[in-house]
C-alpha cells in the first residue's frame, strides 16, 4: 500500500518568514503588528509558552527512561492499539513513509515514535523521541502539546512552533479519549514536512483517533465476557538513579513513597555501585576486586562492602548487594545509562546536552576506567555517524572532544562554504596539527 502522506498542493496560510519574525518580536516583547499574521490559535500558545517560562531553544526533558518507559507502555491504556495506529497512519513500509508518527500520554509524554526512518534521525535532533515530555508547558506550540492543552485536534505549521528547534518541522495531532469516560488518554501525532500539515491529513489524523476510541471501547466489551483472572496488585517500587558523569563523588537518588532522597557517596562506594549496575548478572568477589583495585583483595573488598551495605540499607534496602555473586537485587540506573539510551532512540542533541563530562573523572579503578571510555566512545561514534552539524560543533566544544582534530575537520566538511564558523574551525586545526 503506498504512503498517504503525499506532498501537498497548497500552500501554507501565511508566509513563514513573516510569522517567524513576529515570533521574534513577541519574544524581545514587542507588540508587532505582524502578529496579525498569526493566528489567533498559535498566538494564545505562544502567549503560554512564554508564562509557562518555556526556552525559545531549549531541549525537552526525559521524564521516563529506558526501563521506566517500558513498564509504563505495557500498562498504558493505549499500547493494545498501536498495531492499529501502524495501519492506519504508517502502511506499506514505515521505514520511508515521509512522515514521524507520536503516540504521547496525557501529560504530553511521548511513548512510541516510529515511521520513516531518516526523519526520526534528524527529530532525534531536536529531542523528538519516546520518553521526551512535549507538553505545551514544556516545549511550547507544537501539535502534540497544543492539542492535549486544547483537547481538540491541531495543526502546527513550521515557524508557528515557540520552539526555534522545531520549526523545520509541521506536524497535526489529535487527543485520544476514554470511549466511556471521556478522561484524556493521549495524543496521536504525524510530524513531517508540509505535507503533514493537509487537510487530508487533519481528518486522516482525526478519524485514526476516533477508530482507536472504538477500538477500546470493543476490547473492553470483549474483556467482559472473558475476564482474565484477578492479580494482587503491586506497591509502587523505589527508582534509584546513580550520577556519575563528571563528578568524582556521586550522588545517589532515591525516589519512593516518601519523596525523594539524594546522598553523596564516597569515591569507593561509587565505583562499586556503578560496577554493579553495569554488571547486573552479578560479579564475583574476586572479578569485582580486580575492577575496583586491579588485582585480587577480597579481603580489602569485604570490609568495604558492610560499610556500603550500611550506607544503603537505611535509604534503599532494595539496594544492598547480595552476595555469591555480588549482585544488586534491584535495578539501579546511571546517568551515564541514560546517555546511551537517548543515543539508541537517535536524540543526539539531548544526549549531549545530558553529557555532563567523563564517568568518574579521576578514578584509576580499571572497570570504572573500562566504563568511562566505553560511554564516551559510544557517543563520539553515534554522533559522528548519524549528528547534524550544529550538534557536532558543540559536541567539539566539550573537554572530551575539543582536541578531536578528526572530528573538527568532519565538522568542517559538513559545514556550507560560506560560513563564518569555517574560519574558527581552520584556526583549530591548525594549532592541533602544529602541536
Amino acid at each position: 500500500m503506498s504512503s498517504p502522506w503525499s506532498r501537498p498542493a497548497v500552500s501554507p496560510e501565511n508566509s513563514g518568514l513573516l510569522i517567524a519574525r513576529a515570533h521574534d518580536e513577541l519574544l524581545a516583547g514587542n507588540e508587532d503588528r505582524r502578529l496579525s499574521d498569526v493566528r489567533p490559535l498559535v498566538q494564545e500558545s505562544w502567549r503560554r509558552s512564554l508564562a509557562s517560562l518555556v526556552g525559545p531553544e531549549g531541549l525537552p526533558s526525559l521524564d521516563l527512561a529506558s526501563e521506566e518507559l517500558e513498564a509504563y507502555r505495557r500498562a498504558h491504556p493505549l499500547a493494545g492499539v498501536m498495531d492499529m495506529v501502524r495501519a492506519l497512519l504508517l502502511p506499506g513500509s514505515a521505514e520511508d513513509s515521509g512522515v514521524v508518527v507520536a503516540v504521547g500520554d496525557a501529560a504530553g509524554r511521548l511513548l512510541w515514535v516510529e515511521g520513516d526512518r531518516h526523519i526520526r534521525t534528524l527529530t532525534g535532533d531536536m529531542g523528538f523521541v519516546a520518553g521526551a515530555n512535549w507538553a505545551e508547558d514544556a516545549v511550547g506550540t507544537s501539535a502534540p502539546g497544543t492539542a492535549i492543552a486544547l483537547d481538540r485536534s491541531v495543526q502546527i505549521r513550521g515557524a508557528e512552533h515557540f520552539n526555534r528547534l522545531v520549526q523545520p518541522w509541521s506536524c497535526t495531532a489529535a487527543p485520544v479519549h476514554d470511549p466511556e469516560t471521556r478522561r484524556l488518554l493521549g495524543v496521536i501525532d504525524v510530524t513531517g514536512g508540509p505535507e503533514a500539515v493537509t487537510p487530508q491529513a487533519q481528518l486522516l489524523v482525526d478519524a485514526t483517533a476516533r477508530a482507536i476510541e472504538s477500538e477500546i471501547l470493543v476490547g473492553r466489551l470483549r474483556a467482559q465476557q472473558n475476564p482474565p483472572p484477578r492479580r494482587p496488585k503491586r506497591s509502587p517500587g523505589t527508582r534509584a538513579v546513580l550520577r556519575i558523569l563528571g563528578r568524582d563523588r556521586a550522588l545517589l537518588e532515591v525516589t519512593g513513597e516518601a519523596g525523594e532522597t539524594v546522598v553523596e557517596l564516597g569515591a569507593r562506594h561509587a565505583e562499586i555501585l556503578l560496577l554493579l549496575a553495569v554488571h547486573r548478572e552479578g560479579m564475583s568477589a574476586e572479578a569485582l576486586s580486580e575492577a575496583v583495585y586491579g588485582h585480587p583483595a577480597t579481603e580489602t573488598l569485604r570490609p568495604e562492602m558492610v560499610r556500603l551495605r550500611k550506607v544503603l540499607e537505611p535509604l534503599a534496602p532494595g539496594l544492598v548487594p547480595a552476595s555469591r555473586p555480588y549482585r544488586l537485587p534491584d535495578g539501579l540506573e546511571t546517568d551515564a545509562q541514560q546517555v546511551l539510551s537517548l543515543l539508541d532512540r537517535g536524540a543526539h542533541r539531548v544526549a549531549l546536552a545530558a553529557y555532563r563530562g567523563p564517568v568518574l573523572p579521576d578514578s584509576v579503578a580499571p572497570g570504572v576506567v573500562e566504563v568511562r571510555e566505553s560511554v564516551r566512545q559510544a557517543l563520539r561514534e553515534a554522533l559522528v555517524e548519524e549528528a547534524g552539524v550544529d550538534v557536532l560543533l558543540a559536541y567539539a566544544d566539550t573537554a572530551d572532544a575539543r582536541d578531536d582534530a578528526d572530528l573538527l575537520r568532519l565538522c568542517l566538511e559538513m559545514l556550507p562554504p560560506r560560513s563564518p564558523k569555517r574560519a574558527g574551525l581552520v584556526a583549530r586545526i591548525e594549532r592541533l596539527e602544529q602541536d
